[in-house]
């Protein structure tokens, strides 16, 4: 049963499908995304989701995953991202079964100067496949326009289609469907060049799907989501052909601790260092079928294990001390007298704030990239029906402080302006403290 006031959570989706794109997690948040595969194309990287709206008794099922048309998004820092627009929609590829709502979770790779998107659905022709099966658009260009084929990949059953060129030049797909199939692709990344095969290694109790398979320093590493106990964890699993055998070695990431079903993901290298693409309901936290995607740093130890991921609101990237800091993606929280909390609960598009409850209160936000050039002044959106006074240093709560702003007493958010008071140069943590007893909201910063 849906949450009664999700309709109205959703109602202002249209309205911001034009707002930017933050860098921290979730690093889209003008929309719902979830499934996302990343991938680098000519030094930017682009990351293509599944795209999640709301069900309702016109469109899709009621109460389950709703899917019509998928976008792309792209950036050069992994902080200021650009959404292109939608590249495949549903009712636009001719083998799909008009209104079936089940555009899952997509691949794209790139060969002999054509990018080739793969995507799962359910076809008209119930005498190709009576579930679902992967078809391919093509486009000259990593953001499209994309031209879907005309029938989908013939011997190929199941959703969460992957795709692996190896060192040889040789590509394999990788689905699933209750197991995790793979089988060699044709040149021309059309047609299955062999039989599948089910990559049998892996743990028979509980869901498998979603595969995403590459190559490191000569080990391929076959990570899925798994649900061992209640929800989905990712996982992994090593070998030293595409095909496998695999040996099951470890877990990426814990199952949610609040409860959201669903993970996928992918990985990839970027300016040397390493990244996981996974999904989260943050943006929906009373439906689960609503997802967003995140974005954590991942690090592989000296034996190739991969180190597990602790999931983060502060995501990666740096924010230029210019824009908008958020701070309610924090790097660290206080233990007490601090929460963060929806802007409008009835809106979730709109964001988060920070609460500070009273002096014992403070945020730490890492990664703010100040310059050289000096700031005069600081900018923060804040409301405190009393009045408060805020400290803002940084490099910790005992570094030097850059600015103490007061805040007039009021019960609607105002933009109060304080001057700077010491300048350090370069990238540091910012840390905003309660220095009153009174409550004071804040909804971002901004140096000038």
């Amino acid at each position: 049963m849906l949450p009664s006031k999700l309709p109205q959570i959703l109602s202002g989706l249209v309205l911001l499908l034009g707002g930017a794109a933050q860098a921290q997690n979730p690093f889209i948040t003008n929309q719902f995304t979830a499934d996302p595969t990343a991938r680098v194309f000519n030094g930017r990287v682009y990351v293509y989701p599944s795209h999640d709206i709301l069900a309702t008794p016109e469109r899709g099922k009621v109460g389950w995953f709703c899917m019509e048309d998928y976008h792309v998004f792209s950036s050069a820092n992994l902080t200021d991202w650009t959404d292109h627009g939608v590249i495949v929609t549903q009712n636009q590829v001719p083998w799909v079964k008009p209104d079936s709502y089940s555009m899952w979770a997509p691949d794209c790779i790139a060969r002999n100067g054509k990018y080739y998107f793969y995507f799962p659905t359910t076809p008209r022709d119930t005498t190709i496949n009576k579930g679902f099966t992967v078809g391919v658009a093509v486009a000259d260009k990593p953001a499209g326009p994309f031209v879907p084929q005309p029938q989908p990949i013939k011997g190929v059953r199941g959703i969460d289609p992957n795709v692996l060129i190896d060192k040889d030049g040789q590509a394999y797909l990788y689905w699933s469907q209750g197991n995790i199939y793979a089988a060699k692709l044709k040149p021309n990344m059309l047609e299955l060049a062999s039989e599948p095969v089910t990559l049998g290694e892996l743990p028979t109790k509980g869901l498998k799907e979603g595969p995403f398979v590459f190559e490191r320093q000569g080990i391929y590493y076959l990570t899925y989501p798994h649900v061992e106990n209640k929800t989905e964890r990712l996982e992994y699993a090593t070998s030293t052909s595409p095909l496998g055998p695999f040996t099951v070695k470890g877990v990426i990431m814990d199952e949610s601790p609040t409860g959201c079903w669903t993970n996928h993901h992918s990985m990839l290298p970027f300016n040397n260092q390493w990244y996981l693409f996974y999904h989260h309901n943050d943006l929906s936290p009373a439906f689960d079928k609503s997802r967003s995607v995140r974005l954590d740093s991942l690090f592989f130890e000296p034996d190739g294990a991969i180190r597990k991921v602790v999931p983060t609101l502060r995501g990666v990237g740096l924010t230029d001390a210019r824009q908008k800091i958020q701070l309610d993606r924090y790097s660290r929280l206080s233990s007490r007298g601090a929460a963060i909390a929806f802007l409008d609960p009835a809106n979730p598009f709109q964001g988060w704030k920070t609460v500070l409850a009273d002096n014992q209160g403070w945020v730490q936000y890492n990664g703010v990239a100040f310059g050289k050039q000096a700031p005069k002044t600081v900018m923060l959106r804040v409301q405190a029906a009393t009045g408060a006074t805020v400290q803002l240093r940084t490099d910790g709560a005992t570094g030097p402080l850059l600015a103490q702003v007061t805040v007039p007493k009021g019960s609607q958010w105002q933009e109060v302006k304080a001057p700077v008071a010491a300048f350090k140069p370069g990238t540091h943590a910012l840390v905003v403290s309660a220095k009153t007893s009174t409550p004071v909201e804040i909804d971002w910063v901004k140096f000038e």
